[in-house]
C-alpha cells in the first residue's frame, strides 16, 4: 500500500502505482504470460515518453519504482533494465500514432487469445459483457509473426485509430484507453466476454441471439457504465492486491 503523503504524490508517481497495480491485477486473474506481454502509460507532461515494464520481471513482481521510462526513439530516460523488442515496437508506435492511447495493454490472456485462433474470431453480442465491445473491436485477420518492425507495428496503429480493442489473429489482444483504469476495465471484461462465448459454445446447443434493438440499447447503456465504473473497478482490484499481492506501490 502506498504510504507517501498526499503532497509527495506527483502525477507520474500516481501513474506508476496504477500501472504497476494493473500488471499485478492481471497476474492474479491469470492473464499474464511468463516474462512476456506488456502494458504502458504515457507520462503526464512529458510528450513522447511512456512507462513500461522492463524485460525480465513477471507481472506479479512489477513495482512502481521498477518501471522504466522510455522515449519514442527507444532511449531509457529513467529506470533500470531494457525493454523487450516487441514491447517497444508496439507501445512506441501506438502512443505516437494514436493520441487518445494514453495507456496500452497487450496480452495473450487465455480465452481472448483462444478466440483469435478461430476462423471466425468475432466477439458475439450474446452476453451482457460482450455488449461492452459492440462496434469497438478491430480485427487483424492475418498472423505475420512477431511485431518487430515498423510495418508490423503500423498495422496495429491503423487498427486502433477507430477501435479501442484489437484482436490479433493467432496472437493475442491489444487494448487502449485514456487512462490505466479505462484500459484495465476493458481488458478484464474482454476476457470475461471471450470466456463466456467459449463456455456457451461448449454446451452443444444453439446460441440465444439478442434482438438488434436491444443490443443497441445495451451498447448505449454500457458507455455510461464504463465511464462511471472503471475507476471503481481499479480501486477494488487494488484492495484485492493489498490483501493478496502487496508491494506494487514501492
Amino acid at each position: 500500500m502506498n504510504t507517501r503523503g498526499t503532497a509527495d504524490i506527483t502525477p507520474e508517481h500516481a501513474l506508476r502505482v496504477d500501472l504497476a497495480a494493473a500488471y499485478r491485477i492481471v497476474a492474479l486473474e491469470g492473464g499474464d504470460d511468463g516474462v512476456f506481454n506488456h502494458f504502458s502509460a504515457a507520462v503526464p507532461g512529458a510528450e513522447g515518453e511512456f512507462l513500461l515494464k522492463p524485460f525480465g520481471p513477471l507481472f506479479e513482481e512489477v513495482t512502481a519504482s521498477g518501471l522504466i521510462r522510455v522515449d519514442l526513439a527507444g532511449r531509457i530516460v529513467a529506470g533500470h533494465g531494457m525493454w523487450e523488442p516487441t514491447a517497444f515496437h508496439i507501445h512506441a508506435r501506438i502512443h505516437a500514432g494514436v493520441p487518445r492511447a494514453r495507456c496500452v495493454m497487450h496480452t495473450h490472456m487465455p480465452y481472448a487469445t483462444a478466440l483469435t485462433s478461430l476462423a471466425d474470431m468475432r466477439i458475439l453480442p450474446i452476453t451482457q459483457s460482450a455488449m461492452r465491445f459492440v462496434g469497438r473491436v478491430g480485427y487483424l485477420e492475418e498472423y505475420e509473426g512477431l511485431v518487430l518492425d515498423e510495418v508490423a507495428a503500423q498495422r496495429l496503429v491503423v487498427a486502433h485509430r477507430d477501435h479501442d480493442v484489437v484482436l490479433m489473429a493467432n496472437h493475442g489482444v491489444s487494448v487502449i484507453g485514456h487512462d490505466v483504469a479505462a484500459c484495465l476495465y476493458d481488458l478484464h471484461y474482454l476476457e470475461v466476454a471471450a470466456r463466456d462465448q467459449y463456455l456457451a459454445r461448449t454446451m452443444g446447443a444453439p446460441l440465444r441471439p439478442v434482438r438488434p434493438d436491444i443490443v443497441a440499447r445495451a451498447v448505449g447503456q454500457m458507455v455510461t457504465e464504463r465511464e462511471t465504473s472503471a475507476a471503481v473497478h481499479l480501486a477494488a482490484m487494488k484492495r484485492r492486491l493489498d490483501r493478496l499481492l502487496p508491494g506494487y506501490a514501492s
